[in-house]
């Protein structure tokens, strides 16, 4: 293998995708299922068949900034969205990590709530309380029990 292929290659030496880009393509699936739209679709939107999107969202193939670009416009997020929340083990186990002065330290946390199903169904159930009244003490109910242990 060229170096030329090494760098492009989201495989890394033991066989793995670059943690980058499972956690990127893990960002992709959240924000299409939040919005209902099948991976045919957002293949559709973008030029690419769902075999594509789907290693996409595994990491099994490296997103590029151009299409980084057209999946954050297609699926109505700002690029930086699908960096965020990165996990410091991702960050850390990139074969390419080199902290920058900028870098700060990030606070390890053991799994994304937002990428599990029970996170994905709450929220359309939120948003499907069409009485805007009823949503936000549904809120305000939801704030109280997460903060009862502080009590």
């Amino acid at each position: 293998m060229s170096t030329a292929d090494m760098r492009r290659s989201p495989v890394s030496a033991t066989g793995r995708p670059n943690p980058v880009d499972i956690h990127v393509g893990s960002r992709v699936r959240l924000r299409r299922t939040l919005l209902r739209m099948s991976q045919e679709e957002l293949g559709d939107a973008i030029g690419l068949t769902f075999q594509q999107v789907q290693k996409y969202e595994r990491g099994a193939n490296r997103i590029g900034s151009s299409r980084l670009f057209d999946l954050s416009r297609v699926l109505d997020v700002p690029v930086s969205f699908f960096f965020d929340d990165m996990p410091v083990v991702a960050v850390s186990s990139s074969p390419n990590s080199t902290p920058g002065k900028a870098d700060a330290p990030i606070d390890p946390f053991e799994a994304d709530p937002l990428a599990k199903r029970e996170t994905l169904d709450l929220v359309r159930s939120y948003y499907g309380i069409a009485n805007p009244v009823v949503r936000k003490r549904l809120f305000e109910l939801a704030k109280a029990l997460g903060n009862a242990d502080d009590i």
